[in-house]
């Protein structure tokens, strides 16, 4: 930060001079936080209570699914799971529950779980991947593909963190219930339940599939994990198979309480970061954005954002760009890191496209803010609306434009700092983000 920053740039015929920008002031919001709760030996306690064996004879074949997202203490969770398992006599192994991700390939798959602390070494228990499904079942029209080698063990535990999710509304969300019939079904499965989509709602379609699916395969439990604003893990059930339905959707409405957001209805621009698939299956939580781009999205009626400006990819993402349609521009350093082919993938699975369009692409971090500006409502130095976060699941500490105080203290619980801080840029024309560093990395 300086006493001086002025965007001067010349970009596709903007203007040469737009002035100064505003001072910023370091908000943190101040939410009623769940107290974190000790995961491991939660699930610990609550594994004895399940029924003895899970009705499983000592030396089945369990095989545990996990899924892609950066679940707080996941890894430890995983390898808690698997000692339990272990210590019933059992052969635990390990199943990418998670789509098209990684690439939609089992390498890929296995690395994902790898860059999140998941692999044989770290948590006792061999990683089996593979995109090969069998069919078997069908609800109500829709085909049932599974992982072949979950569907052939003796029996499989479900871990998952529940919340809302980016497209559909109801009383179920992300979750055990979608891991089961999305996650679990691999690519095909994947594509299968999303085309269905085109014609049902996804949130009831997950609740009939997964129904379906918990009467055929040989599920015996789940470990529902929900977190806090500060993505702490404030809750975990350990249930077993007859439990999942109720317990996602007990877990779902208590999430969505949870849900951080950020404290402002109307922006001028928001700037990000960081965006990525292990931040939101959306790249950027449209919980937090209100941003649509499907048509089968649900519509959300706050925030209203004028321009989003995502400043680069995370490397947890493995070049998966799902959510490029959520942004209005960027840079070369985001969209030279997109793995285009995991992201067609992904958004085609998904049956929507739109989530994967290039945004407007300008050379560097001084123009885009400079072209964004340029696009919003006709504004003041004093009234100008910005709002700098590093990513969407991390809204506690964010920065603001003074224009955006008077419309903080209309409700907002949120603490302002004192200090005018005013935003600069490096040699390069490149931003340097007080919320993380210059890469956006913490």
């Amino acid at each position: 930060m300086t006493e001086r920053s002025t965007l001067s740039p010349t970009v596709y015929g903007l203007p040469a001079q737009l002035g100064p920008l505003p001072a910023f002031r370091l908000i943190e919001q101040r939410f009623s936080v769940p107290a974190a709760v000790d995961a491991i030996a939660a699930v610990d306690s609550q594994w004895s209570a399940l029924p003895a064996a899970l009705g499983r004879r000592p030396g089945s074949e369990i095989a545990v699914a996990v899924g892609s997202r950066g679940i707080a203490r996941i890894d430890e969770i995983v390898r808690t799971v698997i000692e339990n398992l272990k210590r019933a006599g059992h052969h635990p192994f390990i199943v990418p529950a998670m789509g098209s991700h990684g690439g939609g390939t089992a390498e890929g798959q296995a690395a994902v779980l790898a860059s999140l602390g998941i692999t044989e070494e770290l948590v006792g228990a061999p990683i089996r991947a593979s995109m090969d499904t069998v069919q078997v079942g069908a609800a109500e029209g829709v085909p049932l593909h599974v992982d072949r080698l979950a569907a052939a063990a003796d029996g499989i535990v479900l871990i998952n963190r529940v919340k809302p999710h980016t497209d559909f509304a109801g009383p179920l969300g992300s979750g055990l219930m979608k891991m089961l019939c999305v996650g679990l079904g691999k690519q095909l499965g994947a594509d299968t339940c999303h085309r269905a989509t085109m014609i049902r709602d996804l949130g009831e379609l997950v609740m009939a599939c997964g129904r379906e699916l918990l009467r055929i395969l040989p599920v015996c439990a789940g470990v529902a994990v929900v977190e806090n604003q500060v993505h702490e893990v404030c809750d975990v059930r350990v249930v077993p198979a007859e439990d999942i339905v109720s317990t996602d959707v007990r877990l779902q409405t208590e999430a969505r309480g949870l849900l951080p957001g950020l404290p402002l209805d109307d922006i001028d621009l928001l700037i990000v970061d960081e965006m990525g698939k292990d931040v939101s299956g959306a790249g950027m939580d449209p919980n937090v954005t209100g941003r649509t781009v499907g048509a089968r999205s649900i519509r959300r009626s706050r925030p209203r954002i004028g321009r989003i400006f995502a400043r680069a990819l995370t490397p947890g993402s493995h070049g998966n760009a799902c959510g490029l349609g959520y942004i209005d521009i960027a840079t070369p350093r985001l969209v030279e890191a997109i793995d285009m082919e995991a992201t067609a993938l992904n958004a085609f699975t998904a049956c929507a496209p739109e989530d994967a369009r290039l945004p407007l692409t300008v050379p560097t971090e001084r123009e885009a803010i400079a072209a964004a500006l340029a696009t919003v409502r006709p504004h003041t130095l004093e009234d100008v609306r910005i709002v700098h976060i590093r990513n969407t699941s991390t809204v506690a500490r964010l920065l603001v434009s003074e224009g955006c105080l008077a419309a903080l203290a209309a409700g907002a619980d949120v603490a302002v700092g004192e200090q005018r801080l005013l935003l600069d840029f490096d040699s390069q024309g490149d931003l340097i983000s007080p919320l993380g560093g210059q890469d956006g990395a913490a």
